[in-house]
């Protein structure tokens, strides 16, 4: 990597991986074509399905770079979970961030528990941990969508990845105990633009507006998509990052 180009590096959240990014990250790349994009895995997820997850964010941001072949600037991408490990890279290693985007993210020190994961689906989340990979991504699909619940293609997609690539019990355990620890202590000074969807089912978008007015961050709000937000409206998402970034 060399310090003359732009690299957005794209953080999913838990028990997903870099395809799950979708058409957004073909959609990224042509709306910054001179921009180098990569999604990266964290341990216990896609590609590296075979390693055991961290139980600490700290730990997880360590790995994401352990995976850039050396240390430049990084516009970072991070949704849910992927937010928080953003956050601890721009506090632990700020000169290697230019930008980032946090997309439905919390912290515990900022939102109670029952907003930063709404109590109703406690108990389908725990019972889908036991399931057919079916049965997960089904759920799944449904508590981060709110515009493709019934698009069983991307269903099927989703279930053959999750086969190919199945994430541990334990990973997906220490992966939730990583993201209900956090505290992301300090104010990050990066450039930061929050976005949260309205409708999301699975995190209370109050958690993102909790960060925005403790921060004075720049914000955006989708006003009917669900947790995935690349997923329901990528091109939303992508003109609200790069009508951000161009004043950068």
């Amino acid at each position: 990597m060399t310090n003359n180009k732009s690299y957005f590096i794209l953080i999913r959240g838990l028990l997903r991986e870099q395809r799950h990014w979708g058409d957004f990250t073909q959609k990224l790349k042509q709306q910054f074509p001179l921009a180098r994009v990569i999604p990266l895995d964290i341990p216990g997820n896609g590609c590296l399905y075979k390693q055991t997850s961290p139980n600490t964010i700290a730990e997880l941001t360590d790995a994401l770079r352990q995976q850039l072949p050396s240390r430049c600037q990084l516009n970072l991408i991070a949704i849910s979970m992927g937010g928080m490990i953003a956050v601890d890279w721009m506090n632990r290693y700020p000169t290697e961030i230019k930008s980032t985007v946090l997309i439905n993210s919390s912290l515990r020190n900022y939102s109670p528990f029952y907003q930063r994961l709404r109590w109703q689906n406690y108990r389908s989340i725990i019972s889908c941990l036991f399931g057919t990979a079916e049965q997960m991504e089904q759920l799944i699909l449904k508590l981060t969508s709110n515009n493709q619940q019934n698009n069983n293609e991307l269903l099927g997609l989703w279930k053959q990845w999750r086969e190919q690539y199945p994430v541990t019990n334990k990973s997906a355990f220490r992966q939730l105990l990583a993201a209900a620890k956090f505290i992301g202590e300090t104010k990050p000074m990066h450039p930061l633009l929050i976005v949260a969807s309205k409708k999301d089912q699975l995190v209370d978008y109050r958690c993102s507006l909790a960060l925005k007015k403790s921060w004075h961050s720049n914000y955006q709000e989708h006003p009917t998509a669900g947790h995935d937000l690349p997923l329901d409206d990528p091109d939303w998402l992508i003109g609200a990052i790069a009508h951000w970034y161009s004043g950068l």
